[in-house]
């Protein structure tokens, strides 16, 4: 492993209340190692969390769902997983809801078998339909699976990721409503994506990020902050919204505001990294976040 990735050794992640860790396998993992040598390699890293990246179908044997449960509970690694992308909550035909009820079941269950806590999956979009209309059918079919589940005992928390496109379901608000509504619920708050959701650049200071987090606060408690599940990256973005995902360092997004605003906030939680390199983004977030924790914990009460 490259020594520029690797944390030093004298960092330790347990005393920090936010987990760091990557949306889908480091880049390091080896290619026949599967998810639970990527747990592996996560340890190793330093890091502490792992989103599994299941966004084209789940097809997790048990036996491979119980190898990545050992290896998280080994390594103590928090474990999620990413839906696969073909899910609208909003779907415009019954059949079309059916199948993407059962992609985001298939997650859920398979998911629960492998340790994971958090089901991550983008709620989908408006469909031509006024946003009131599309929300109330999104809580209807929310809640449907969140039944299923609870039926079934498979004890996760379904978290509908904010959506970086103004075309798509999934604004800040939106996913906070749905969570008051529904116990099993909280956001996936991808905070590179609002930035680009604005189209215009904003949303992307110290001030805007801690009024997002105070506004999750607001509507959910202490609930909503301190058990946060995040996405951040760069990201590249036109008027209409997101692009693609960037590094860090080739993005305008101001992560030294973002992780210093956690920590004054005293948000716990995870935060999983999806840039292009991965684990070395995701370290140097966790090294930022470690020295604005630092910093907050200095000043007198």
């Amino acid at each position: 492993m490259s020594k520029a990735v690797r944390n030093s050794p004298t960092h330790t992640v347990g005393h920090l209340p936010i987990r760091f860790g990557t949306v889908g396998s480091p880049t390091i993992t080896p290619k026949s190692g599967g998810s639970a040598a990527a747990v592996a390699c996560i340890r190793e890293l330093n890091l502490d969390a792992l989103e599994l990246a299941w966004v084209q179908s789940v097809v997790a044997s048990d036996e491979a769902c119980a190898r990545i449960k050992a290896a998280a509970e080994q390594h103590n690694v928090a474990i999620s997983v990413h839906a696969p992308y073909y899910i609208n909550l909003n779907a415009e035909t019954e059949a079309m809801w059916l199948a993407g009820r059962e992609r985001l079941l298939a997650a859920a269950r398979a998911g629960y078998k492998a340790g994971a806590t958090d089901i991550i999956f983008h709620p989908g979009s408006y469909m031509k339909r006024d946003p009131q209309t599309a929300n109330a059918i999104a809580l209807a079919r929310l809640g449907e699976v969140a039944d299923t589940l609870r039926r079934e005992k498979i004890a996760v928390i379904l978290r509908p990721e904010t959506m970086g496109k103004r075309a798509m379901l999934g604004t800040l608000e939106e996913t906070i409503a749905w969570s008051r509504q529904i116990e099993s619920v909280l956001p996936c708050v991808d905070f590179a994506h609002l930035h680009a959701r604005a189209g215009d650049g904003t949303f992307n200071t110290y001030d805007e990020f801690a009024a997002a987090i105070r506004l999750i606060a607001a509507g959910l408690g202490q609930r909503g902050i301190q058990h946060m599940h995040i996405h951040f990256s760069g990201i590249a973005y036109s008027a209409k919204g997101e692009q693609h995902h960037l590094n860090l360092a080739d993005a305008d997004i101001n992560f030294k505001a973002f992780f210093k605003a956690l920590a004054d906030l005293g948000v716990s939680g995870r935060v999983l990294c999806e840039t292009p390199n991965l684990e070395q983004d995701a370290v140097l977030m966790q090294n930022t976040y470690r020295r604005a924790y630092a910093r907050a914990a200095a000043r007198p009460a």
